[in-house]
């Protein structure tokens, strides 16, 4: 893995993209008490076409590792972290595009439980510059100051996946995000799994063959 700073501090799988040509990126957003190195495991399971770069998340966490915001209560960021932690990912997927071998055009995150939201966050606030979203065990952060740009969500790809046995992260807060982008002209894929809070074989599986066929224009 090559680490660069930048906006944020990031890595990149070694094995991304095929020749010269800008590829599609592929943003891996960690949860709370990870870092970068947390969801590039993944990469080999991915199609190799994708340029793929993981951030760390901004603030220390006090248990190890790292977070995107403290919670004030559940499903309630702590504002001025979360409006940080926004503008840098923004800056962030500004400085990929003009630094990396990066089709603008073809933008997806993956993101897992905080990293999942965050991924909702760019994604509603920013869906000019987004192609696809893989959200696991995450929820749509509706107790924010952000503005959502539900009317321009057309064509755009959500990959919503989530544990029916998840402790941290209720199985309710997925079937909501569902339920706000299907009355949108959004392309949205749902998936439930008898998991906890993780991901399993079966929705590896899942989302990396979405985002296959998201990258070949299938739906």
């Amino acid at each position: 893995m090559q680490t660069v700073q930048s906006t944020l501090l990031h890595k990149i799988a070694p094995q991304n993209g095929i020749g010269n040509k800008k590829s599609p990126v592929l943003v891996l957003l960690h949860g709370r008490g990870a870092n970068e190195d947390d969801l590039l495991g993944l990469t080999p399971y991915l199609d190799p076409r994708f340029f793929v770069v993981a951030p760390r998340a901004p603030f220390p966490f006090p248990y190890g590792g790292t977070t995107w915001y403290d919670m004030l209560s559940e499903e309630k960021p702590n504002p001025e972290q979360f409006r940080e932690s926004c503008e840098r990912l923004v800056q962030f997927v500004h400085d990929v595009k003009e630094h990396y071998p990066a089709d603008p055009e073809r933008v997806f995150f993956l993101g897992f439980s905080m990293g999942a939201v965050m991924s909702y966050a760019f994604a509603l606030t920013h869906p000019q510059e987004v192609s696809g979203v893989v959200a696991h065990s995450g929820y749509v952060p509706e107790d924010t100051s952000l503005v959502f740009g539900w009317e321009k969500l057309k064509g755009k790809g959500f990959f919503i996946a989530h544990g029916t046995q998840d402790p941290v992260i209720g199985i309710q807060s997925a079937r909501r995000a569902k339920a706000l982008l299907e009355k949108t002209e959004a392309d949205v894929t749902y998936r439930e799994y008898p998991i906890p809070h993780s991901m399993s074989e079966e929705s590896v599986g899942d989302f990396s063959l979405w985002l296959r066929k998201r990258i070949q224009g299938v739906s």
